[in-house]
């Protein structure tokens, strides 16, 4: 699965209206709903969005006719196999009204053309890991985390040694909680933790 790099937008103009898609990666349904209210346009006639953050998704029509807007910006995410994205295209009338396939395409369209050209990356699945070990122990967790893809983040004191936090790829888990439980002959207590705790 893959997700956007950066932010990116697109600007089109049909039938005299000014169609304007913009994208960016969202970690989370709150990231996603910052993003949007970030980009709303108040002087514009519609902004239309959608999101896909795993399996949670949302979209909005706006004002426009349902289901001529939200649902094919969600569409045109899907059809890109991407994840972790947000995607607004915001509407500024020109005049003349498109009927609601001509919606359906404008929008579809214009977010399928945003998310074409924008730069992608892969998501890489990540775990978390809580690693606790006594004092004498901890100069073994320092040199793995500085040898290994590990991103540490937090290290807290407690009255019988220390707690590692760490951020680890989904795919190595087993051979870092290998090399773990061998440089601390299996003294280190391993758990893996829920995302948001």
């Amino acid at each position: 699965m893959k997700t956007i790099r950066s932010p990116h937008n697109i600007e089109t103009v049909i039938n005299r209206s000014r169609f304007i898609a913009s994208v960016d990666h969202v970690d989370s349904v709150e990231a996603a709903e910052r993003f949007i209210e970030s980009i709303r346009d108040p002087d514009a006639a519609h902004n239309c969005w959608a999101y896909k953050c795993g399996e949670q998704y949302r979209f909005s029509d706006d004002g426009e006719p349902g289901g001529t807007a939200g649902r094919p910006i969600l569409s045109a995410i899907e059809h890109a196999d991407l994840d972790n994205v947000a995607v607004m295209v915001t509407r500024f009338f020109g005049g003349i009204k498109l009927g609601a396939g001509g919606l359906v395409r404008a929008y579809g369209g214009t977010a399928a053309s945003c998310l074409h050209t924008a730069e992608k990356v892969e998501i890489i699945p990540r775990t978390i890991i809580k690693v606790t070990v006594p004092f004498d122990l901890m100069g073994s967790i320092h040199s793995i985390i500085s040898r290994m893809e590990i991103t540490k983040r937090e290290e807290t004191f407690i009255q019988t040694g220390c707690i590692f936090v760490l951020d680890i790829e989904s795919d190595a888990k087993e051979t870092i909680t290998s090399a773990i439980r061998d440089a601390t002959r299996g003294m280190a207590e391993i758990q893996e933790m829920m995302k948001d705790e």
